[in-house]
């Protein structure tokens, strides 16, 4: 089966390997029919110079946003022929790294835990059903929020995640949904998705403009979505004091491993409730994907409509490049089979 895994610093290779094989009843063999690109992807693993001993990495590194059609299934709740989203199973040294059981899902074929896959409906194309993944994440963490109706809430960056905080925020019952970041062609998004306001930060004073849109104030709950540490300290100083902060972003390492440099004084001052979100780790890691595909599937909110770019699984270097780069007003870049 043709596979792909990352060789060398921004690089990837494609290749023929040996197709996997499930292993128990708790197993399934998936034919992968779409992938999508996450800004993690890049963080983790794609964009960082590694030393050399950790090249090249395992085959199906690195991706964990995937949906196929089961072909070898024992399970009943899982038949040959069911759609699924599937999620990459964590790796036990103990185990063979293969596609899907600890080795990402960039392969044609690999092996999907019943405990791990999300069903779909057969009707609209698998493209366009991967996009439940990373929005049913962020669905979970809008969980977390409590009330977001009637709040006034502000997102920084308005990537993949940061525009589906922006969604279901609007769609929610915030009062105000401001939307912040440095690129345009994002922010027009971000109003296209139901942001009452956007900022360019680099256009204007965010904390003059947070309190023009809100009567003098700052928001009552603020989202930091960016993955990013000047973000994050942003996130601390513009929020109303006793409010809410969410982090989701994940943020980079410096060279001691340190993930963030917290200003404490914004912290100290205003008080507010830090809220981390990793739904991966919530000990149900299907079930806000679930939601999210039936709240697609009735007409709620479709989060394909941020998908920008369509190419195919061969062209996955160049993918990864542009996402990286920001190029061609990218927002979210899905690959199909050839």
């Amino acid at each position: 089966m043709k596979a792909a895994r990352i060789l060398a610093p921004k690089k990837f290779e494609i290749s023929q390997i040996d197709t996997p094989v499930p292993a128990n009843e708790n197993e399934s063999l998936v034919k992968l029919e779409s992938w999508s690109i996450c800004g993690s992807d890049i963080r983790d693993a794609y964009g960082p110079l590694f030393s050399e001993e950790n090249y090249p990495m395992r085959w199906g590194s690195h991706c964990h946003e995937a949906v196929g059609t089961i072909l070898n299934s024992n399970s009943a709740e899982f038949p040959n022929g069911q759609r699924v989203i599937v999620l990459p199973s964590p790796f036990a040294d103990n185990s063979e790294a293969v596609p899907g059981r600890g080795g990402g899902l960039l392969a044609e074929y690999v092996i999907g835990n019943h405990s791990r896959m999300i069903k779909i409906p057969d009707h609209g194309n698998a493209e366009d059903w991967v996009m439940c993944q990373p929005s049913g994440t962020v669905l979970y963490a809008c969980q977390l929020m409590g009330t977001i109706l009637g709040k006034n809430i502000m997102i920084l960056g308005q990537g993949a995640i940061g525009l589906s905080f922006t969604a279901i925020c609007s769609r929610a019952g915030a009062r105000k949904v401001v939307a912040v970041d440095s690129l345009d062609y994002r922010l027009d998004k971000a109003k296209e998705l139901g942001a009452t306001d956007v900022i360019n930060y680099q256009k204007e004073n965010l904390e003059e403009a947070i309190k023009d849109i809100n009567g003098g104030e700052f928001p009552d709950i603020t989202v930091e979505a960016a993955g990013d540490n000047e973000a994050f300290n942003t996130s601390l100083k513009v929020v109303k004091p006793l409010g809410k902060i969410l982090i989701f972003g994940k943020l980079p390492k410096d060279s001691k491993g340190t993930l963030a440099t917290i200003e404490t004084e914004h912290l100290l001052l205003h008080g507010a409730t830090i809220i981390n979100s990793s739904a991966v780790n919530s000990g149900d890691p299907t079930g806000h994907i679930e939601r999210m595909v039936e709240l697609k599937n009735r007409g709620w909110w479709d989060p394909s409509t941020m998908i920008t770019h369509s190419m195919k699984f061969d062209d996955l270097q160049k993918a990864y490049d542009m996402y990286e780069k920001r190029e061609n007003n990218i927002i979210k870049v899905v690959l199909k089979q050839d």
